[in-house]
């Protein structure tokens, strides 16, 4: 009996350790298929993002690196349609029309016995560095003097930025600018030391230029200082420090201008890695963008005096503003200004509803790829619905990149607070509450309670000192850092803008009478490839036509759609004419030609674009350009025919109106006889009319 409990009892241990070691066996199993899967897991997820980072039309169950998924409603255009070629092909009058800023004459390398050092401090946006820097150069030139890199002011006064790029390196590549400038001027990165301490202790001659000084203020005012103290010290803050039409013997400058703009500013190679990387996602889709810049900033709607076109706290903000230039002499006339005027005048931006209305009347379908650029967009995003409306894709940086990528740009950075909402002055209310308790018996007249407290939350954005205070306050911060990285955005935007196949701007002057950011975009599309499209739109003309139709928007009226297609085909060539006349006395880099360009081959009369273009239009005799290019750009016969080929056939007139042209369905759809056929594609085959002829 014993024997057989002690037996019972050992088989029990056995099966005891043999469900122990079952329950480990099995526990291992499930860890070993829960690591597999989860690893299974992590290489599908990379495997998506890689896909998806090259093709962002892949399926809609893989997870995007970025934000944007584009949405395509039909199949694109043949690349040999004539309606493609109207959209996105080049400008043929412009053709013949090549960069050539390398020196044509008599041109000496710069002298090693130089007169002395010019040390130079800039202030201003993204437009205004850049073009005060091609200035400074042009400047040492002109003095046979040492450029010292100059020092961007809106980098080294904000304080959160990374301690990695400081001043001009913040931006450009200072190695480039260097290299690239080396048979023009001499430039140092610093002062020597004993120069440096007498800077320290003010001891040099500083001079606030203005921003058109001319040649014989610096040639009768600063030599001699430079000579006598070896540094002059100059400060730019209007985005400047040289006029724009130099004297005819000085042309070899207005190409070293070019040099400068073009060659040797380079962004920093952070910057132009993110920028490439941008650019390759937007043309992975295999079809062309593009770029919109609105030039909507707070300086140009207060100097122009545009606030009524807001109704919001925007309205406010942008007369505290036009206040504060008016307190400065920046701007003449009176703090309230007839907005509305403004408009018709042609004075205030295009709105973000205005631009789509016109590329939507021009031709260009739904499913175009839009680029924001030129930062941002002041009044909000929410200006920016009807665009959203009116195409399912349009974009900006943030759309086509990650966030971490964008904070790679910025380097190593110190922790600040996330929110830059500032919190209202606190109300002083235990006076008025004492007050309260000892008003004595009623109905004695009591003072007025006390305030209601307020809360950060109860104040929305950047903007809450507009109940608080009649004067804006200073900068916090977070601010400061986030101006700092206002030129990097700009920066990538300006790459993206210039690299596109369309360009247009709703205004290309900002407040203060210099160029904006997309006038040097403009003006770089017109060296770098003068035939890109890019639509130059007259704004009184514009609002004109949008005022037509605004009661009845979406009845199309054929003569309103030819009207303003015939007006955005004519700003191709005759928007140069005005940018002669209008953008190239305040800024050389806005229109630098005919100096840095070249006629590859004689120009042939153009036929006219349409019955208001202006006939006969000829790149040599129009634009002023003279140069022929050297032998080393001629091209093949072959090259020549396949370009007369691609020419051919660009400027047709559509004679099918779509009842609703920027809806959904006139994109998409279409029946005849009982076929599917594609509305927009349906005049392919039309031709243009002869001028005066009968439709």
């Amino acid at each position: 009996m014993v024997m057989k409990k002690v037996r019972m009892r050992w088989v029990a241990i056995k099966e005891a350790e043999k469900k122990g070691r079952m329950k480990w066996v099995g526990l291992m199993v499930l860890s070993l298929a829960s690591f597999s899967l989860f690893t299974h897991f992590l290489i599908a997820r990379y495997s998506e993002q890689q896909h998806s980072r090259f093709n962002p039309s892949s399926s809609s169950n893989s997870v995007p690196i970025f934000a944007w998924r584009p949405v395509f409603g039909s199949a694109d255009l043949p690349r040999n349609s004539p309606l493609y070629k109207r959209l996105w092909g080049p400008v043929s009058e412009l053709g013949y029309l090549y960069p050539h800023s390398n020196p044509r004459g008599p041109y000496s390398a710069p002298s090693l016995q130089s007169t002395g050092f010019i040390f130079v401090r800039i202030r201003g946006g993204f437009h205004e560095i850049r073009t005060a820097v091609c200035d400074a150069v042009v400047v040492a030139r002109l003095l046979n003097a040492t450029l010292v890199i100059p020092e961007i002011l809106s980098t080294t006064s904000s304080k959160g930025i990374s301690l990695e790029f400081k001043s001009f390196a913040y931006l450009y590549n200072e190695d480039q600018f260097i290299a690239a400038l080396a048979k023009d001027v001499n430039i140092v990165k610093t002062l020597p030391k004993n120069l440096k301490e007498r800077r320290r202790k003010k001891e040099v001659p500083l001079y606030r230029v203005p921003n058109s000084a001319s040649p014989y203020f610096y040639l009768h005012q600063v030599l001699p200082m430079l000579k006598k103290h070896l540094v002059v010290e100059l400060v730019i803050s209007d985005g400047g420090c040289l006029q724009a039409n130099l004297p005819p013997d000085l042309e070899e400058y207005q190409r070293l201008r070019c040099r400068v703009a073009f060659h040797a500013l380079w962004f920093r190679n952070e910057v132009q890695k993110l920028a490439a990387k941008i650019l390759n996602r937007l043309r992975s889709v295999g079809r062309p963008y593009i770029v919109y810049e609105s030039g909507m900033s707070r300086e140009a709607l207060a100097y122009y005096g545009c606030a009524e076109l807001f109704q919001d706290v925007h309205t406010e903000l942008i007369q505290h503003k036009r206040s504060w230039m008016l307190k400065r002499g920046m701007v003449r006339g009176n703090l309230s200004v007839d907005s509305a005027q403004q408009r018709l005048n042609g004075s205030c931006p295009l709105m973000p509803e205005e631009v789509g209305l016109m590329l939507r009347a021009y031709g260009y379908r739904r499913d175009t790829i839009i680029y924001v650029s030129g930062g941002e967009v002041f009044g909000g995003q929410r200006l920016l619905i009807p665009l959203h409306a009116m195409f399912d894709n349009v974009v900006d940086r943030t759309s086509l990149s990650t966030s971490w990528e964008l904070k790679q740009i910025y380097g190593r950075e110190t922790e600040l607070a996330e929110s830059i909402s500032r919190a209202p002055p606190l109300v002083v209310e235990e006076k008025k509450r004492e007050e309260w308790k000892n008003a004595g018996p009623r109905p004695r007249p009591l003072p007025p309670p006390p305030a209601r407290p307020k809360y950060p939350y109860n104040i929305e954005g950047w903007w809450g000192w507009v109940a608080e205070s009649d004067n804006e306050p200073e900068s916090t911060v977070m601010e400061l850092r986030t101006n700092a990285h206002k030129l990097l955005w700009e920066a990538i935007d300006y790459v993206v803008s210039t690299e596109a196949n369309v360009f247009i701007s709703g205004f290309d002057r900002d407040g203060r009478g210099r160029p904006n950011f997309a006038s040097l975009v403009m003006g770089h599309r017109l060296y770098q490839s003068a035939a890109s499209v890019t639509y130059r739109p007259d704004r009184k003309e514009v609002v004109r036509l949008i005022d037509e139709v605004r009661v009845s928007m979406h009845q199309a009226n054929r003569t309103w759609l030819s009207s303003v297609r015939g007006h955005l085909r004519k700003t191709l060539l005759d928007g140069l004419l005005k940018a002669s006349s209008n953008l190239r006395p305040l800024s050389f880099l806005s229109y630098p030609i005919p100096e840095c360009s070249c006629v590859r081959e004689k120009p042939t009369p153009s036929t006219p674009l349409d019955s208001t273009s202006s006939t006969n239009f000829s790149s040599r005799a129009t634009l002023g350009v003279k140069h022929s290019c050297p032998a080393w750009m001629s091209v093949s016969p072959s090259s020549r025919l396949k370009e007369k080929e691609n020419d051919e056939d660009i400027y047709i007139d559509d004679t099918w109106i779509p009842p609703f042209f920027f809806g959904r369905n006139a994109d998409t759809q279409g029946t005849s006889n009982g076929r599917s056929t594609s509305r927009e594609e349906t005049p392919l085959d039309d031709q243009e009319e002869p001028e005066g002829g009968d439709r």
